[in-house]
């Protein structure tokens, strides 16, 4: 049975034929750059390069997958020619160097605080859920300071009237008590709840309020909905509890049918819809099936 360095030997012999075959981006100075800032701190560490691969083979050890280990050729490569490392060699460079993952990624060009805004650029026929975070320690773009003389009480276009612009830490939103709250997205396709929420919606779920209730509204726009897992997926409506009976009841002008379910083996209420972000314009036109 082959040690654990022998193994990270043949994984780094592996990667090596891969490189020649795949793309590797010379034009583009970011890996590059990455690999220098990493060969930084590994020198202000006072880390030779020796001490890296023994630290990597005790990391690959633990984790009992060779795939940790970092050869001494292989960090040469990502430090001075710009060689990317597989996710699990930066892992194993972050837990070594003490670095924050998503600031190493950066460095790759690769800006998680991204992920939200590239995902709207791909359209899902379905509803569900997003899973994906965003860390404490990364700043956003906000608006710092507004006009003085601004009334919020009236519409205004908020945009003319930032005095300035900053960046905050995510870790100040912390006091919204977002912990019981999840973020839904209505798929392109579902119309179930038009035009209250179009497709392509954005949502806020509050997990907490998981409870149907049949009355108590006084008008359609009070009216809870709910953000519902099932067996085939995700749903988005207003609902009726009969007993062992959940309605799904969508939105009279979607045209839409209501759907049955028993609850509440067939179905769960995630929560309830307590905001959204939607698209104002022309509606959708709705794509024709066969």
């Amino acid at each position: 049975m082959r040690s654990v360095e022998q193994s990270a030997s043949a994984v780094g012999r592996m990667a090596k034929v891969a490189s020649r075959r795949h793309f590797v981006p010379s034009q583009d100075n970011n890996t590059e750059d990455a690999g220098q800032k990493l060969r930084r701190v590994r020198e202000t560490l006072n880390l030779r390069y020796r001490d890296v691969e023994e630290a990597s083979l005790r990391i690959a050890e633990r984790r009992h997958n060779a795939e940790f280990a970092i050869a001494l050729s292989r960090l040469a490569d990502i430090e001075n020619k710009g060689t990317l490392p597989t996710i699990y060699r930066l892992y194993s460079l972050c837990a070594i160097y003490r670095l924050d993952l998503h600031e190493v990624l950066r460095w790759y060009g690769v800006d998680f605080a991204n992920v939200a805004a590239d995902a709207l650029e791909v359209d899902v026929e379905r509803t569900h859920l997003i899973r994906f975070g965003l860390p404490d320690n990364m700043d956003v773009e906000a608006p710092l300071s507004l006009d003085p003389v601004v009334d919020l009480r009236r519409t205004t276009y908020l945009s003319r009237m930032i005095q300035r612009w900053g960046t905050l830490p995510l870790g100040l939103l912390k006091g919204l008590d977002l912990k019981n709250h999840r973020y839904g997205f209505i798929g392109t396709e579902d119309w179930s709840m038009y035009p209250l929420l179009p497709p392509g919606s954005l949502i806020l779920v509050d997990e907490v309020r998981n409870k149907v209730v049949n009355s108590g509204w006084g008008s359609e726009f009070e009216r809870p909905i709910y953000f519902l897992e099932h067996r085939d997926g995700y749903a988005c409506s207003w609902c009726h509890l009969s007993e062992s009976q959940l309605v799904l009841q969508p939105h009279p002008a979607s045209m839409c049918s209501a759907e049955v379910y028993n609850y509440p083996s067939d179905i769960e209420v995630i929560g309830q819809v307590v905001g959204a972000a939607i698209r104002l314009g022309p509606a959708r036109k709705r794509r024709s099936r066969p």
